[in-house]
This record gives structure tokens, sequence and C-alpha cells, in this order.
């Protein structure tokens, strides 16, 4: 069938705008609107929109209570990751997906990376007032709920290693600041299977990690959900601890990872599992 002349150079043209328009949003980590967009690329109004809103439909865009647009999941999967990471984000992505549409709340993916916690994806909540991480940022492991997550499931051995290089520098008031207040936390987070930063990284901003663990039934990343105590309340925390923790056993159970596995373990870390997934 003989192709209509200029139909080649149709789709280029449309091809070029997606991706001016792509590249725009990716350049506004809080998103755009539509009028931005228009301003930005000298699409007009009524192109732009119909392709925000088929972009936004297959979610490789989403679009924020206040009209913004922001780099949504299915883009966020072609991202260049490092390889060690790949296997994780394949499988954690779509659980992730599900906690962020279920609470509407920023949701981060960390893992422990030279005594740090690195994030390696985030899923910034719709709300106009809202908690904003970066994928390759690093924070503190003693004043975040991902870090102790992290920290509180480990091996005896390597725990101890990572608390002995610890600096307890105050990010808030509320921040942790010596080795015995840590040890107290993380036997919380071992009892309860979860943690929580109170107001320890942000004033006014509260988050609960879980840990995810791998086929080596080690932890190796750990998923928050975070955002403003106004809508994190002291109240809310059970109800959104629960569906957290459901989100990281899925992901853990996706990578490989069963309590009822019989190697041998430290013991140790065997008590704090049973806590984790009772």
């Amino acid at each position: 069938m003989r192709k209509a002349p200029g139909s080649n150079h149709a789709a280029v043209g449309v091809i070029t705008k997606v991706l001016r328009i792509l590249e725009a949003i990716q350049g506004s980590p809080s998103g755009l609107t539509l009028k931005n967009i228009c301003e930005t690329t000298a699409i007009n109004k009524s192109t732009a929109h119909r392709f925000l809103m088929h972009l936004a439909h297959e979610e490789y865009l989403i679009r924020t209570e206040s009209g913004a647009y922001m780099i949504g999941p299915k883009l966020s999967q072609m991202t260049t990751r490092p390889n060690q990471w790949d296997t994780l984000l394949a499988v954690a992505r779509p659980i992730l997906w599900d906690l962020w549409k279920s609470t509407a709340e920023t949701v981060n993916l960390a893992a422990l990376d030279q005594g740090t916690v690195l994030y390696i994806e985030v899923f910034e909540s719709p709300h106009e007032f809202r908690l904003s991480s970066k994928v390759g940022a690093r924070r503190p492991l003693h004043v975040t709920a991902l870090g102790k997550a992290l920290t509180a499931f480990l091996p005896a051995k390597e725990q101890e290693r990572i608390l002995g290089e610890l600096k307890f520098e105050p990010a808030t008031p509320n921040s942790i600041m010596n080795l015995a207040e840590f040890r107290h936390e993380l036997e919380q987070v071992c009892q309860q299977g979860y943690a929580i930063d109170d107001e320890e990284v942000v004033l006014g901003a509260r988050c609960l990690g879980a840990p995810v663990f791998g086929s080596e039934r080690v932890p190796i990343a750990a998923v928050s959900i975070s955002g403003p105590v106004t809508r994190i309340s002291l109240e809310s925390v059970p109800v959104l601890a629960g569906t957290l923790v459901t989100a990281a056993r899925s992901i853990s159970a996706a990578l490989g990872f069963s309590s009822l596995e019989s190697a041998p373990l430290d013991e140790n870390v065997r008590a704090k599992r049973t806590s984790v997934l009772a």
C-alpha cells in the first residue's frame, strides 16, 4: 500500500514534539503545567494537551492535583541505571507504583551503600505540598526511616561494623545523637517490623520505612513513604505501616526471599526476620 506524500514527515514531526515535551518536563523536578509546557516548547495548546493526555493515560507521565505533569513510572523505567539495581528495580517498580496509588504520598526505594542511604527510585506524591527526594541522593542512616530499616535487620557482624562508622550529626532537633539511643531505636524497628523518621530529617515531615530481603536473606533495600505530618499523622501510622510492610514483603517474595528456608542463619537475624514477617 502506497503511503500518502508527506506522511513520514508528519510522523517525524509528531515524535519531535513529544520529545520536546518530555525533555521540558524532565528538566523540571516539580513538573510543568500545560501553560508552562506550551511556553517552553512553543507547541500550541490543543496539540500539547492531546499529547499530554495520552502520555498520562499510558503512565509515561503523571498529573499532580495542581495540574503539573511529571515523569511517570513507565518513563522512569527507561532511565539508565547501574546494573546492580536492574533486577531489584524491575521487580519493585510495579509494587511501588501500587503503593504510590494507594497512599498518594512520596514513595522511595533505597539501598545501603558506603554507609549511607542511596535513593535508587522515587515516585513523588501528586500533592502540591509534598516531600521530594532525587534518585542518586544520599542521606545518613541514623535519621532516616530507610536507614533504620536497612540497619536494624543486618547480620550482627555487619551491623556492628556499620554502627562503628556512624557519625551522629543532627539534621533537626529531633535527630538521634548517640549510639545507645540508635541501638534502642533499632530494637523497636525489629519488634514492629518498620521504622519511623519522626521529623528527624525535615521538621514537619514524617516517614515510614520497611526492609526488603533478597534471596540471600539479608536486607538489600528498603521502601518508604514520606509526607507532611498533617497527612501522615501518628494516628494514621499503623494503617500506613501495614500497607508499606505488605509492599516490602511482596518485593522480597518476588526476589526469592522465603522465611521458611532452612539454611543456617545468623541467630540475631533469624529473630529479627521472624518479627518483620509475622
